[in-house]
């Protein structure tokens, strides 16, 4: 898996990708194809079989019942070997493909995992799950399709030539005349086959992120009886598929009849062609042998028709493999490698005039922006939208690096830190608790699979989550859904209070943490919040100023600066932007 995920991508063809996918089994692959051609070789054996009977019953004398007797017995021993054969084939081709399945899904969960929030946030979460589950289901498939297809066609043309070449060499000249119109047919519409399928894949990627979007949405558009709207936004997508999906069905559909219109006439022309001159006495063999020689041609025929069939899929496949070096190859990942492992954290930072744009052409979200917080100290962080308030908060989880100047932890650069490891020492809570499908229990110990149960009560507590938890008839061990839909918005962030909690950060991010609660549940929670903060440097991001009053220092943002920074009391007397926010704040309540 690993090997997959340092392989080099980027300028290599996608079946140079493709093929480093099965690098590491290439011996077990080979094995599976010597045993593929043992299992065929009836197929190759039988008609030289029917033409040697054809020959002795036809000669002059006729043949004997004992040499068509030792023909039976030596065709029912190739027929008979296939089964142990295919099934040594099946299982040795099925453990290879099926770990490969496997290792490109697990590569790609750990790209996914390495690359940067940024490279999240700008892909919909639909279409990474498209290139996980879909893409690498077709090229599993595309590899079944190679290995059941490409050596029988391989085998069949070599066997058909070779034996026409020993006993009718003129008749190699057909075989000839035949490969370059099955080059000439694939060549004439490969261009437009490759674009088409890239086309469709990209539709089908933009259909399962919306879909994604759309289910995650469809408590508001209920609420606002848009479903129609929604529909119709669906019925969009769903049309683009259509139109590729049914233009590129309507290619193949060309390529296929065409291929096998032109393939079935030269075949008439080249059987007319070996008749007569079988009559004329150029071909001079036996009846058997003309039998052979046209069920060979025969059989090249659908070899070729079939490997006609094959390209469209392979070219099917091979998208799928771009889609997924895409992901691989991408350069937009975390980079910690060989950096020093934090072990420790006291929690002192210092933003030297740090500032940071998401767009490279864009204007910056964070204009030089210093601030120093000491260890233990709360720091809130106030000020209308847009204002730099989350950059500060991604910067200081890691999330993002400066574009300018330096942010220090403890005295030193976090560029030179492995950002991994210093995220054990914090905790986030943000105003959209996230929680899975699985027991209270399982939420509130995530990340940490020993943690013992007098812990868990601790935070339980501390988190005033224990009246819920007797309430419930379950306790700890009650079920919630994938969001917790089950609870209430003040239960489910307790829940991740009492996960931040258990954790025991070292430095805690609450990003509008109670912006999302009405004023009683809020209430609630404001005290579990303060038992969070104690002791932990802590950057707390509001719109509620009610919420922040007690913090150590509130730092007022406006368009990615420093406004102003200050205790609650000191901001209030110097009568600024401060103070102007509470005043609107005291009207609206």
């Amino acid at each position: 898996m690993y090997k997959l995920l340092w392989s080099r991508y980027r300028d290599r063809k996608a079946l140079e990708t493709y093929w480093g996918f099965y690098a590491a089994y290439k011996w077990k692959l080979l094995f599976v194809l010597v045993m593929f051609l043992i299992k065929a070789s009836p197929a190759y054996i039988i008609p030289v079989l029917a033409a040697d009977i054809i020959n002795l019953l036809s000669g002059d004398p006729p043949g004997g019942f004992p040499e068509i007797l030792k023909l039976l017995i030596f065709g029912a021993v190739v027929i008979l070997q296939n089964i142990p054969t295919h099934i040594i084939y099946a299982r040795t081709f099925s453990s290879v493909s099926r770990a490969v399945e496997r290792n490109l899904r697990a590569a790609l969960c750990t790209r996914l995992q390495h690359l940067s929030m940024h490279y999240h946030t700008s892909n919909k979460m639909g279409v990474l799950q498209t290139k996980v589950l879909r893409d690498v289901e077709n090229v599993e498939t595309l590899t079944r399709m190679l290995m059941d297809n490409l050596p029988n066609i391989t085998m069949t043309m070599a066997v058909a030539i070779t034996v026409t070449a020993v006993r009718a060499p003129l008749f190699i000249v057909f075989y000839l005349i035949l490969i370059p119109i099955a080059v000439v047919l694939f060549l004439l519409i490969r261009r437009s086959m490759v674009q088409w399928n890239r086309d469709f894949r990209i539709s089908v990627e933009e259909m399962s992120g919306y879909v994604g979007e759309m289910l995650r949405l469809i408590p508001l558009t209920r609420a606002h009886h848009l479903e129609e709207r929604e529909l119709s936004r669906a019925g969009e997508r769903f049309e683009k598929i259509r139109e590729t999906g049914f233009r590129l069905d309507s290619l193949n559909a060309v390529f296929n009849s065409v291929n096998w219109s032109v393939i079935m006439v030269f075949n008439l022309i080249t059987l007319c062609c070996a008749a007569w001159l079988y009559l004329k006495g150029i071909f001079k063999i036996g009846i058997g042998d003309v039998t052979l020689l046209a069920g060979y041609f025969n059989i090249i025929s659908g070899a070729v028709m079939q490997l006609l069939n094959v390209l469209p899929a392979m070219t099917k496949g091979l998208e799928s493999v771009r889609s997924i070096g895409e992901v691989l190859e991408c350069p937009d990942i975390e980079q910690n490698e060989q950096k020093r492992e934090v072990t420790s954290v006291r929690g002192n930072f210092e933003f030297r005039d740090v500032s940071f744009r998401y767009d490279p052409e864009g204007s910056d979200a964070l204009r030089h922006f210093s601030l120093t917080v000491r260890a233990g100290e709360t720091i809130a962080l106030v000020g209308s939208s847009g204002a730099g308030k989350s950059t500060v908060a991604q910067l200081v989880i890691g999330f993002i690096r400066p574009t300018e100047g330096v942010l220090l932890l403890d005295g030193e650069d976090m560029n030179h830190l492995d950002l991994r490891t210093y995220r054990r020492f914090i905790s986030v809570v943000t105003q959209e608790t996230i929680l899975f499908d699985g027991t209270i229990r399982d939420n509130i110990a995530y990340g940490i699979p020993d943690a013992r149960d007098e812990d868990i009560f601790r935070a339980v507590q501390a988190a005033n989550l224990t009246q819920l938890i007797r309430e419930l008839p379950e306790g700890l061990s009650t079920s919630v859904r994938e969001n917790g839909s089950r609870l209430s918005g003040g239960q489910r962030q307790r829940i991740a209070i009492a996960r931040a909690l258990l954790r025991d950060p070292r430095i805690l991010i609450l990003d509008e943490a109670t912006s999302a609660l009405d004023v009683d549940a809020e209430s609630e929670i404001k005290n579990a919040l303060d038992h969070l903060r104690k002791g932990r440097t802590s950057f707390v991001i509001a719109h509620r100023l009610s919420t922040v009053q007690n913090a150590d220092r509130i730092v007022v943002m406006g368009e990615g600066r420093i406004l102003e920074t200050g205790t609650h009391a000191e901001l209030l007397a110097r009568n600024g932007r401060y103070a102007e926010m509470h005043r609107k704040a005291a009207m609206l309540n």
